[in-house]
């Protein structure tokens, strides 16, 4: 007797990991992607995947429902680990039902955010659906609904990472959207509200779904998603990396691995690194590079304003935030793109204990109408209202220019940043010497000659670090070569840093 229950226990398993049957794998290994299994044998380690609610069915009985019923209902949930810490998974099953979101399917999700949450453990969502299911109806949008509030009461309380992996529409992005992360595959996930069809039958523009909603689009233009890769393999393991970096909650610090990298390194390659034109630019991830252990960064957002960099990268072997301009793009200016990218940046970091370091060298926020018609003033506010509510530790490292209102900006001291250093190399002042030079002295413009002495004269005075460390609002001007061990000191020293907010329901940050 017990041998037969055991048999029939191994035969419902077994056909419930069938999923949508040897027909529907076949289709799906046959478009370059792994079914919803695979893909969590790949993310999580191996043998460590607990499932959940396997055996769970959907209860419509509209338009034949009743007579096709599939076991899971197309998502796959439960809890694993990615190199022996825990994290909840759910991975939708694009063979059954194609993947579509049901009542039970959300039930499912629902049950591991609400675990996830409880037990401070992170979520990993695969998402890979045709969208709500029809047959359902309004109880489907209802379960679409419960999702959604819990990515809102997760937000800040556990690191939430959503990976596309085909198809994501209609009210299926808002999950994703409101998650910390998300991770595309090239040339086989989308993501729009609407699809191409009703694009046309509206707008009557005619557009390919790789066009309204790739992952080309998403990672460059409208900054949607953080990062894509070429296939589900190399996107999952990517997923196992970026969650190296994070705590498992914002009530504990990030994961520590210590490695070979000495504290005290130095980099002599910095000392010759900023060109003697301060026209010229130079690439700023040098900078990182050199004092990030190994050398390693993870940087999120690399093809969406690049005139900011922001990543992660492991100091002593602890996460730190890094946020830098990058001279070698549009010279490194703020602009509308850089500035929310960058403030959505801090303030993860800030909600998850994550100390930031900032590289400073910005000229300025970028000028025109676009700018200013596309709202750069709420934009750029965005990053100052960011560092400025940020209580994690802050440590700054003006390498070169740092003008105008772009040096508040950019944590500077004024905004409560704890630690302040800069390069000889630095130039901190309200502008260029060239344009405060053509406003100081407007009526000599006709003569070159003694605007270029002017403008000489100011340099000399203005155009270095000096007299910002007059006044303290810088901490120690230092080599370059040392940065790497003058910011591991800071960041040991703060790790004991306490500042508390006032009292208030929650701040109005300028969206």
């Amino acid at each position: 007797m017990q041998t037969e229950i055991n048999e029939q226990l191994d035969a419902r398993r077994a056909a419930a990991r069938a999923g949508g049957g040897e027909r529907r794998i076949a289709a799906q290994h046959a478009k370059g992607k792994l079914t919803a299994r695979e893909r969590l044998d790949v993310l999580l380690d191996p043998g460590s995947f607990e499932e959940y609610d396997i055996y769970k069915t959907h209860r419509c009985v509209d338009f034949g429902m009743e007579e096709n019923v599939i076991d899971g209902d197309g998502v796959v949930t439960g809890w694993g680990t990615i190199d022996g810490r825990p994290v909840y998974v759910f991975s939708q099953d694009f063979t059954v039902f194609g993947g579509s979101l049901s009542e039970t399917h959300a039930e499912k999700i629902c049950k591991v955010m609400d675990l996830a949450v409880q037990n401070g453990v992170p979520l990993i969502g695969l998402n890979d659906s045709g969208g709500a299911r029809i047959q359902e109806g309004v109880a489907s949008l209802g379960g679409y609904a419960e999702v959604f509030w819990r990515n809102v009461q997760a937000s800040g309380v556990i690191p939430q990472i959503s990976v596309i992996m085909g198809p994501c529409a209609g009210g299926a992005v808002y999950s994703p959207a409101m998650t910390d992360f998300i991770y595309m595959v090239r040339d086989s996930s989308y993501m729009f509200v609407t699809g191409p069809d009703v694009v046309k039958t509206v707008t009557n523009e005619v557009v390919t779904a790789e066009e309204l909603g790739g992952a080309s689009t998403h990672t460059r233009r409208s900054s949607v998603a953080d990062n894509a890769f070429d296939n589900d393999i190399e996107t999952l393991q990517e997923v196992r990396r970026l969650y190296g970096f994070l705590p498992l909650s914002s009530r504990e610090a990030p994961a520590t691995y210590p490695g070979n990298d000495s504290a005290t390194r130095v980099d002599q390659a910095l000392d010759t690194l900023i060109p003697a034109s301060a026209n010229q630019p130079y690439d700023m991830l040098e900078v990182v590079r050199s004092i990030a252990d190994a050398g390693e960064f993870l940087e999120i957002q690399p093809e969406h304003a690049a005139n900011i960099l922001c990543g992660f990268v492991r100091m002593a072997g602890d996460t730190v935030g890094i946020v830098a301009n990058q001279p070698m793009v549009l010279a490194g200016v703020l602009d509308i793109d850089s500035a929310r990218k960058a403030a959505r940046f801090v303030r993860f970091c800030d909600a998850f204990n994550i100390p930031v370091v900032t590289l400073v060298d910005v000229p300025g926020f970028l000028p025109g109408t676009s700018q200013e018609y596309g709202g750069i003033i709420k934009h750029g506010a965005k990053l100052l209202f960011a560092y400025a509510e940020a209580t994690v530790p802050k440590v700054t490292v003006i390498t070169r220019k740092a003008y105008g209102g772009a040096y508040d900006v950019m944590a500077s001291k004024h905004i409560r940043a704890d630690v302040n250093y800069a390069w000889p190399t630095a130039e901190i002042a309200v502008m260029g010497a060239k344009g405060a030079t053509e406003i100081l002295y407007r009526s000599e413009l006709d003569d070159p000659v003694k605007i270029a002495e002017r403008t000489a004269e100011y340099e000399k005075r203005f155009a270095n670090p000096f007299i910002a460390a007059q006044r303290g609002f810088i901490d120690e001007v230092i080599q370059p070569h040392s940065t790497r061990r003058r910011v591991l000191r800071a960041l040991a020293l703060l790790k004991t840093k306490s500042a508390t907010a006032p009292a208030r329901k929650h701040s109005n940050i300028p969206l």
